[in-house]
């Protein structure tokens, strides 16, 4: 069930009026959000349903093991079994055919014959979020954050969180699981504010994403694009993967305080980013700071010399690549942002902290926009050899008639993205009080052009196939 969808504006209209009819009745509210959240799930496919199920057995049983026992051995071995069952059904799923065609080719190359079985299997719908959502639990727990909880009721919600179950934001369970064993109180304030979240989500989505990505599909689609073309496609995309992911995160945190949840932000205007560790403080905050927390720092972080560290950035980014994706591109955009990092760590002058002027923070501004977006022509393209043929590309100014229509169409919607992400704009619409009349009449024209442009086969956001 697409949020940009009218099955799930009638689907959260029934549920704003069960959880409402329930209140005061902790449990019961619990319960309903984990109905709900099954029946959305399950709208795509009901049969997976089981792996979210497994999973959520395994990470509550672990949590309840780590609660009985002190002895260090049996915790070790309990935390492993949350890694090893969880990255198991993950890499089954996710990685089994990528390895497996990866490895055909590698012993073809040293002429040896093989021919590995393909399952062919349809990718469970953010199987990548919601697993390391329910394994944070159990590092927490092992290391001694958060209580084990035992109320599997409230284990369950928070693990399926229906807004945030297919797309993140990943959250920990120090900032979502207590808001599920204690009475949540719905404020004004938190309607006003969900309600600005949601139409910014649905607006940036909707209107800019999904019109923005035509010009990014046929500039890839194309079999030798022009420089122009080129730059046009990868701009168009870099502004459609944005709207799109940071839009559902919007309505994924919206949709969550019509019931009383938080969720935290998951992006702060990352285009603004001056440095590479600049955007990815920025940019899908929720992944970065898990891979930081339970795997850059547990391999040593930046404590064991420098060389050491460039390895541990190395590594930490090269599986961020991996995460997004079972093929070689998003590895190699995986080590494209871990490279850019290292030489941030190499030549720590390139960092914003030091020396700031408003021409040395223009200049990091524009290298650091022309490597992330250059990153992002290796994450859309279909594979290497596409994006290579892309990068050579870049030494063909040919100009078309069509390029300029995009490119001005592009800009429109640039244009419309630093409206509503201008953070005057959040204040009038959802905050302050002096301004809910032109808060109105913002969101309002918003809704206009968001339903002038609604579409009954809604485009799926691009993070679901993660």
């Amino acid at each position: 069930m697409l949020f940009n969808s009218s099955d799930f504006l009638k689907f959260l209209l029934a549920f704003c009026l069960a959880y409402y009819l329930v209140r005061n009745r902790l449990r019961l509210r619990n319960l309903l959000v984990v109905f709900a959240s099954y029946a959305f799930y399950g709208w795509w496919d009901w049969r997976f349903l089981g792996l979210i199920i497994i999973s959520t057995l395994l990470d509550y049983l672990v949590g309840r093991g780590l609660g009985r026992t002190a002895q260090p051995g049996a915790r070790r071995l309990l935390l492993a079994a949350s890694v090893t069952g969880n990255l198991l059904i993950l890499g089954f799923f996710k990685y089994y055919d990528f390895f497996a065609a990866s490895l055909e080719r590698i012993l073809e190359m040293l002429g040896l014959r093989a021919d590995l079985p393909s399952l062919g299997m349809v990718l469970p719908v953010g199987i990548s979020f919601y697993t390391f959502q329910t394994m944070s639990y159990s590092f927490d727990v092992y290391r001694g954050v958060i209580p084990p909880t035992r109320d599997l009721a409230a284990f369950a919600a928070y693990v399926a969180f229906f807004p945030q179950l297919v797309a993140g934001p990943i959250e920990r369970a120090h900032r979502l699981l207590p808001q599920f064993l204690t009475s949540r109180v719905i404020t004004r304030e938190m309607l006003a504010e969900g309600v600005w979240l949601f139409i910014r989500g649905m607006f940036k989505k909707v209107v800019i994403a999904d019109s923005l990505a035509p010009i990014a599909d046929a500039v890839f689609a194309a079999s030798c694009p022009s420089a122009p073309a080129v730059l046009l496609g990868v701009m168009a995309f870099g502004l459609q993967i944005y709207c799109d992911f940071s839009g559902y995160s919007d309505i994924a945190r919206g949709t969550a305080k019509f019931f009383g949840f938080n969720l935290m932000t998951n992006f702060d205007l990352p285009y603004l980013a001056r440095s590479i560790r600049d955007f990815w403080h920025r940019w899908h905050i929720s992944l970065s700071t898990w891979l930081r927390d339970y795997l850059y720092i547990p391999l040593g972080g930046n404590r064991r010399g420098p060389v050491r560290t460039l390895i541990n950035i190395m590594f930490t980014m090269l599986l961020g690549g991996l995460w997004h994706g079972a093929a070689w591109h998003f590895v190699v955009w995986g080590a494209w942002h871990g490279l850019g990092l290292c030489a941030e760590r190499v030549f720590p002058g390139t960092a914003p902290t030091s020396r700031r002027t408003l021409a040395t923070d223009a200049l990091r501004w524009m290298f650091t926009m022309l490597f992330v977006f250059y990153g992002w022509l290796l994450f859309r393209a279909a594979s290497l050899e596409q994006a290579a043929s892309m990068t050579l590309s870049l030494a063909d100014w040919r100009i078309t008639g069509w390029i300029w229509y995009g490119w001005m169409t592009a800009a429109v919607l640039g244009l419309f993205l630093c409206a509503v992400e201008n953070p005057l704009t959040a204040r009038i619409c959802g905050r302050a009080a002096e301004g809910r009349v032109l808060g109105a009449l913002l969101q309002g024209g918003m809704v206009l052009l968001i339903a002038a442009l609604w579409s009954p086969g809604a485009r799926p956001f691009i993070y679901f196939q993660f």
